[in-house]
């Protein structure tokens, strides 16, 4: 991502009033992957996705394909 979770929920917050239990799916641009050595590594079916922010929480999802 081309910025931290900070700057983008400031950048939200400046166009709407969040309130709590709003969700936010900011994701990551289409075809990112983890670069490991010389090789790209995509999510695949059965992997588990998990974010965390400092004081906030943990939020963990299992990926699926579709």
């Amino acid at each position: 991502m081309n910025h931290n979770i900070y700057e983008m929920l400031s950048y939200v917050s400046h166009i709407i009033t969040m309130t709590p239990g709003d969700v936010y799916a900011l994701g990551s641009p289409s075809g990112s992957g983890l670069l490991h050595e010389r090789f790209l590594i995509y999510v695949e079916d059965g992997d588990v996705a998990t974010c965390a922010i400092e004081s906030i929480g943990t939020l963990t999802n299992p990926v699926s394909d579709p």
